[in-house]
């Protein structure tokens, strides 16, 4: 059945991905879901209404209870450029689908809503007026109806806000299936969490990693770069098991005391703890040999030198062999901090696939941000590929006219042998000497921060306001 989504109007590129994510694992699908998808009557590819065809009224309500970007799902009655289009489209819907809503008994609920203007109230309550044709039988109840109906009045609303232009007016009228529920990103937002570090993932984006990679309760999602847990209290939330590691010993072990650490942060909204945290290196990962398919889906931001560089096991010394290999000893141990190099973002990605091909499950997801620059001398971004996985979605948040980042979803579709492990390597060499410098020399930080030269002067790097339609 078509089913009116409305979007809210940001992370445009994020929209249909998480739609079609959240669609999948309603049906018990871990591989990519491709969804009929339609634009309304001269409406921008780039609106917030898009008609979608979905199998049934519950999947429709799955999708946008839980979604963070879907602000309604709506079986539309009908739809036109005027009050007369629109009522005699409502009289030619099906009645027997109409009237088990209006009945005696019911009670129900018509809100207005419309997209890049505000209506006052006056004006709502006269659109309200001009539905009296429909044969309303129950009683209005505005705080806990048993039927919302919505009216959508897509009217002009100028062309120099950063929207999308409306080019006719068009008004719908439908029934309320589902709602996402956005109060979720005020009670988790990072400014009241009691364990903060400087790369913490904002809620949304969290949720939104959460919903790509289909967390949901059973499943057991790891994060290798876990530092203060944020992007695993998102899957917790969905009601995924959840397991961690991070190289600084003092970020997963200490934090900032017994009561402000990773732990308080999932106690604080009252989520399953973490199974283990670890302190492990993703250079040299800590699992035992023959071990595989353990974990259901990989979230994770890695490092990738803007905020905060990369680090793996070692140190400078031992890497150029000026050192041996040592064994730290027992009464050393509680307090001891392993030494650590740079790790490059090209080695980290490489080590990152490998981990994910060998420990998903089949089927399973691994979902990550990969950062991208956007100067016009750049070429386009190619991204990681392994044998093993099949890429579902690339999503692109731009952070500033410098660069940006892309959330990679890929599904692991074969399994990890030695025939592939060597294909990944060679694919990893081919990657490495096709790509930015900024990759092997992990000095993306000096790409993006340092003053660019036009004409002789050096120009700030300090990011351009984009307005609503970034």
């Amino acid at each position: 059945m078509r089913y009116l989504c409305v979007f809210y109007h940001r992370l445009l590129e994020y929209r249909k991905a998480e739609f079609e994510s959240l669609a999948g694992l309603f049906d018990g699908r871990s591989g990519a879901t491709r969804l009929e998808w339609r634009l309304p009557e001269d409406h921008h590819p780039d609106s917030p209404f898009h008609f979608v065809d979905l199998p049934s009224e519950e999947a429709a309500r799955f999708v946008a209870n839980r979604s963070i970007l879907v602000k309604g799902m709506y079986e539309i009655w009908g739809e036109g450029r005027s009050f007369e289009e629109l009522e005699d489209a409502i009289r030619s819907y099906p009645d027997e689908r109409k009237m088990i809503y209006l009945s005696h008994g019911s009670t129900f609920k018509i809100s207005v809503e419309s997209f890049g203007k505000a209506i006052s109230s006056h004006e709502q309550n006269e659109r309200i007026q001009k539905l009296a044709f429909v044969p309303f039988q129950g009683r209005v109840n505005l705080r806990n109806p048993d039927h919302k109906f919505c009216l959508i009045d897509n009217d002009d609303y100028g062309d120099k806000n950063g929207l999308p232009p409306a080019s006719q007016r068009r008004i719908f009228f439908g029934r309320e299936v589902g709602a996402s529920d956005r109060k979720i990103l005020q009670t988790y937002q990072l400014k009241s969490r009691k364990y903060l570090g400087p790369t913490a993932m904002d809620a949304e984006i969290a949720f939104l990693m959460a919903n790509q990679a289909q967390a949901k309760p059973g499943k057991l999602v790891y994060d290798p770069f876990v530092g203060t847990g944020s992007i695993l209290v998102g899957a917790a939330h969905f009601g995924a098991m959840t397991m961690g590691a991070d190289i600084d010993i003092r970020v997963v072990r200490d934090g900032r005391g017994p009561d402000c650490n990773v732990w308080s942060n999932f106690k604080q909204y009252g989520l399953p703890l973490p199974i283990s945290l670890l302190r492990a290196d993703n250079n040299l990962p800590p699992w035992r040999a023959g071990l595989k398919e353990m974990f259901d889906a990989i979230i994770c931001d890695p490092p990738y030198g803007v905020r905060a560089g990369g680090r793996k096991s070692g140190g400078r010394k031992l890497l150029k062999g000026a050192v041996d290999p040592y064994t730290v000893p027992d009464d050393k141990r509680t307090g001891h901090i392993p030494s650590t190099a740079p790790y490059s973002l090209v080695e980290c990605v490489h080590d990152l696939l490998d981990l994910a091909a060998r420990m998903l499950v089949m089927g399973g997801r691994l979902v990550y941000f990969y950062p991208v620059l956007r100067d016009e001398d750049s070429p386009d971004p190619a991204f990681p590929e392994h044998p093993c996985f099949e890429a579902v979605a690339t999503c692109e948040q731009i952070l500033s006219f410098r660069y940006s980042r892309v959330l990679l979803t890929m599904v692991k579709v074969a399994p990890y042998t030695e025939e592939i492990e060597s294909a990944a390597g060679l694919r990893h060499l081919e990657f490495k000497e096709n790509h930015l410098k900024w990759l092997e020399d992990g000095n993306l930080h000096s790409a993006v921060f340092s003053p660019a030269d036009v004409n002789g002067e050096k120009l700030s790097s300090k990011p351009k306001y984009r307005g609503k339609y970034v």
